[in-house]
């Protein structure tokens, strides 16, 4: 009897383990749904009704981050200039004033390879151009594209770009695209991308780089011993 005890009780254990894990696998399938529905410097309440994520209340630290596993995209909701992003696992947005303030993301769930990584840019770019973003500053930083050049850049393992867009005078964009780890010497290189947006945040004191478009991109190409540009973030 006591041995029959003893093998029942190992299969509820190994039941109850097929049930939490069938669990977790159902939770994290529908969590692939989930999304943040936002437009900058609206009521935070009115986020938390449009969207699925579990986002809460106004957090205290006037910061929320994502915390799915399965990770979230974003819906902004702007009526002229609003976009979708794929999955982000990293995702923070900024209170201010009990209102929306700055978003920043990575496009992804994990450090990508570069064939994808640039898919997921150019998605983007093509969703933005679609809905009038204008890219700006392009001679200083010129737009991420799938060329020869750039790609010998970014695989040299420490390029580093970003790119600005402007939605009129309204919102502003940046596009980061960086190795995950910055060595020239990794065969397996996979890269991050993040995204800024906001109100705007940075004065471009040459009105003419905010309206330049498709230049080629070999004259525009940044050169190396320029080095990365510091990267700045608008107010949080």
């Amino acid at each position: 009897m006591s041995f029959r005890r003893w093998i029942d009780g190992w299969r509820f254990i190994l039941l109850m383990v097929l049930a939490v894990t069938l669990l977790r696998w159902w939770i994290d399938s529908t969590l692939d749904d989930f999304e943040v529905s936002l437009n900058i410097n609206e009521p935070w309440e009115d986020m938390l009704q449009r969207s699925n994520a579990a986002i809460g209340p106004i957090p205290s630290g006037k910061v929320w981050s994502n915390k799915s596993r399965s990770g979230v995209c974003l819906r902004f909701n702007d009526p002229d200039y609003g976009f979708v992003t794929p999955l982000a696992r990293y995702f923070t947005i900024t209170s201010k004033n009990g209102r929306v303030g700055r978003v920043r993301l990575s496009p992804q769930i994990e450090p990508l390879p570069l064939d994808d990584a640039l898919k997921v840019v150019l998605g983007l770019h093509d969703q933005w151009r679609e809905k009038g973003w204008i890219a700006a500053k392009v001679l200083d930083d010129p737009v991420i594209a799938d060329t020869p050049e750039w790609r010998a850049w970014l695989r040299d393992g420490t390029g580093y770009a970003m790119s600005f867009w402007l939605a009129g005078d309204k919102y502003q964009l940046k596009l980061d695209l960086e190795p995950s780890n910055r060595s020239r010497h990794r065969t397996d290189q996979r890269y991050l991308i993040f995204v800024t947006l906001a109100e705007p945040w940075l004065p471009f004191e040459n009105a003419e780089h905010a309206r330049i478009q498709d230049h080629p991109i070999a004259s525009l190409f940044p050169s190396k011993s320029d080095g990365a540009p510091p990267c700045q973030l608008p107010p949080s």
